[in-house]
């Protein structure tokens, strides 16, 4: 069978299976994502607090079920993508292998967001709206659980805008960038490309940690606070880093 031939390789059946894979749950832990920052948050605002409990139960649980084994799932398939692949040595001295390198921290860097401080936070605010809803006493542990799953909710947010553009940058623009169609660049390219994707990535997910200057310090005010504000910024950031390749390379 045609899917069994060269499994492992570029064109074979594997890397075919895991880039289907890889879309359906990426679309699904993304689009998620979205509904939670741009449309649940701003209804759940002009709630009562049994509606708000209804829907947190009825809804929400549900759909963090399927929101964090999307992540994972996305990040799994990632990894066996990459796998799969026939990489060269110098592949990601490429401007194709710095976008999948992009992609692949910023990826890594929201599924641990999603594991380890929206799920753990989110169960203690869910549980403290349902137990009000329900006549029971509120969990004084719940406002600084909210807020740190929305911090980290928004960077994701922040992440994903770039995310998808150097996830499809290798398959399009990149192989405009080096001497010879997507060959290595030159050092000091890379490394200054580097150094500005780490400072923002960095700088970015500290702040959202509450790290850097709390909660409501001002990376948080600024970027992640409404939502339009993190779209903008996602875009500025996404533009900085390929006006970099434009430049540089």
């Amino acid at each position: 069978m045609e899917l069994f031939s060269d499994f492992m390789g570029m064109t074979g059946g594997g890397q075919a299976i895991g880039r289907y894979a890889h879309y359906l749950t990426g679309i699904t832990w993304i689009g998620l994502l979205y509904f939670f920052n741009f449309i649940q948050g701003s209804a759940f605002a002009e709630m009562s607090d049994g509606a708000r409990g209804e829907a947190l139960r009825k809804i929400t649980w549900r759909a963090l079920w399927w929101f964090r084994w999307a992540a994972l799932g996305t990040w799994v398939t990632g990894i066996w993508i990459l796998i799969a692949q026939e990489v060269r040595g110098d592949y990601f001295r490429s401007a194709a292998g710095m976008g999948i390198s992009f992609g692949f921290l910023l990826g890594t860097t929201m599924a641990a967001n999603v594991w380890m401080v929206i799920w753990p936070a989110q169960k203690i605010a869910i549980g403290s709206s349902v137990a009000v809803s329900e006549g029971g006493e509120a969990d004084p542990a719940a406002p600084a659980a909210a807020k740190r799953a929305a911090r980290a909710s928004r960077v994701n947010t922040l992440f994903s805008i770039p995310l998808i553009f150097f996830m499809m940058f290798p398959s399009h623009f990149s192989m405009n960038f080096g001497s010879s169609g997507s060959l290595t660049l030159d050092p000091g390219a890379r490394i200054t490309i580097w150094i500005v994707f780490f400072v923002i990535w960095i700088a970015m997910e500290v702040a959202a940690l509450g790290k850097l200057g709390g909660y409501d310090g001002f990376l948080n005010k600024k970027v992640l606070d409404k939502h339009r504000h993190t779209i903008g910024y996602g875009l500025g950031i996404t533009l900085v880093l390929y006006l970099l390749f434009e430049i540089l390379a």
